[in-house]
């Protein structure tokens, strides 16, 4: 979609765009009252405006929409294809796999929640480092992280949903 023809949806039409980005109605409704953009880094602009300020809670209700990373999204829905289409360029062996599910597994019980982090461009083995790396975090400094990446996941689905 262009970004003429977005500015031109009607809210509701909008925020089905948006969802599938970062499922986050302030988010959401940041973008669509913010209508019309002039350009897409005015767009870029506002969603990274909104998403630096990610409350806890909503970083939780959108970590539920996002699969294991190493494991393919379920379902037909927009944003499980956007998962599917962001991890597949990994590189995944039975090794790779089963490490990938370790250090899930490391991360789910020492965080509580499931370990995110943007894999477009990124290979398997620095996935695996920065989720070992992360594992030291303190729960501040992994919150932010995990806000930083959500923020990004979302700026690229963003950006991709809507071209120039």
């Amino acid at each position: 979609m262009n970004l003429e023809d977005f500015n031109n949806l009607s809210q509701g039409q909008a925020a089905a765009i948006l969802r599938p980005c970062l499922d986050v109605e302030r988010w959401i409704n940041d973008i669509v009252a913010s209508r019309p953009y002039s350009s897409n880094d005015e767009l870029l602009a506002t969603g990274y405006r909104s998403a630096e300020t990610l409350s806890e809670a909503e970083t939780a209700a959108a970590l539920a929409h996002h699969p294991r990373i190493g494991e393919r999204a379920d379902g037909n829905s927009a944003a499980a294809h956007l998962s599917r289409g962001e991890q597949a360029d990994l590189q995944l062996n039975d090794d790779i796999t089963a490490q990938l599910s370790a250090a899930n597994r490391a991360y789910e019980a020492r965080f509580n929640r499931v370990f995110l982090i943007r894999a477009a461009g990124r290979s398997s083995a620095e996935i695996l480092s920065e989720c070992e790396r992360r594992l030291g975090n303190a729960d501040d400094i992994e919150a932010r992280e995990v806000a930083e990446q959500l923020s990004a996941i979302a700026l690229l689905r963003l950006e991709n949903a809507i071209s120039h």
